[in-house]
């Protein structure tokens, strides 16, 4: 189901952390399942920003090996206004496989001008509604490390404020950067009527693990689940239907996947993590969590 149903309706008539380098919509696209192997799982990554410049000249080729390693939807997260143009593109030439989260990071406002603020705001209004495209309002949130002075915690919360406005208007889930400020967060998301939040890469406190899930939201872990303690942790806390999978990439990691440019196709790695986390089988997580990818977004025909 599309979680715009009505506006889309109307369209139609008309880096590291935990040793990280910190540096009704249509059906899924039947060919990202055609050209999958054999194996009978599907992945999805929740949270990438695939219009980094790490990516520039190899998003086809990144594209292709996420379906062959049978990720067969992911979502691109902007940080700024040029980032969510650069996503936009990149949802209309991969549709199906590739879906936009338009918003501005927190990182990014200090030097916000009032001006792109507007033309950002703007440019999520115009295409929000485009349900085959655009899925959630990210990455936004708050990051007190980003914001050292008074003026600039300001600012960051003014933008968070506008952003979760819109996702009340457009109807769209909201995509949440919290690191070190998750209680400060979760107050202010229950002031909004959204249609759904993912906590990415939640690290802390555990003990507000309970209050996400009790209300309904998602956590999404990445490649820190394969050899992070404190993430493991994080997972164990956290009941199957409210975990999603991301990668978070272009941000690097250590373990197994030291050196190398982070994918989708790291995504299998982190299910099967998740898996032997939760004592159960790894088809049986892969389903659920495509099952809460499908549940957050509004896609339907996942695996289909």
């Amino acid at each position: 189901m599309c979680h715009k149903k009505n506006l889309c309706a109307t369209k139609q008539t008309k880096n590291t952390v935990d040793s990280v380098t910190v540096a009704s919509h249509k059906n899924i696209d039947k060919a990202s399942f055609d050209d999958a192997s054999e194996s009978s799982m599907k992945f999805v990554d929740a949270h990438i920003h695939l219009s980094e410049k790490e990516y520039t000249s190899k998003v086809a080729q990144i594209i292709q090996e996420a379906k062959q390693s049978n990720v067969v939807a992911l979502v691109s997260n902007s940080m700024d206004y040029g980032s969510c143009q650069r996503n936009l593109k990149l949802a209309e030439e991969s549709k199906g496989v590739v879906y936009a989260a338009l918003g501005i990071h927190p990182w990014n406002i200090t030097e916000l001008t009032q001006q792109e603020l507007d033309e950002t705001l703007n440019l999520i209004l115009q295409h929000g509604v485009e349900c085959e495209k655009v899925v959630a309002i990210g990455e936004v949130g708050l990051d007190p490390q980003y914001a050292k002075r008074r003026e600039i915690k300001d600012k960051q919360m003014q933008v968070f404020k506008e952003m979760l406005s819109l996702a009340e208007k457009l109807s769209l889930p909201v995509i949440v950067h919290s690191r070190w400020s998750a209680p400060k967060i979760m107050p202010l998301l229950t002031s909004y009527r959204l249609e759904g939040v993912l906590f990415h890469w939640f690290s802390s406190p555990v003990e507000l693990v309970s209050q996400i899930v009790e209300k309904g939201y998602y956590i999404s872990e990445g490649p820190p689940t394969v050899f992070s303690d404190r993430t493991r942790e994080i997972v164990k806390q956290v009941p199957i239907t409210n975990l999603l999978t991301e990668t978070d990439g272009p941000v690097s990691y250590y373990g197994p996947f030291e050196g190398q440019l982070t994918t989708p196709a790291f995504i299998p790695k982190v299910v099967k993590a998740i898996a032997e986390i939760k004592n159960m089988k790894e088809e049986e997580a892969a389903e659920q969590i495509s099952k809460n990818f499908i549940g957050l977004f509004g896609l339907e025909g996942l695996g289909e």
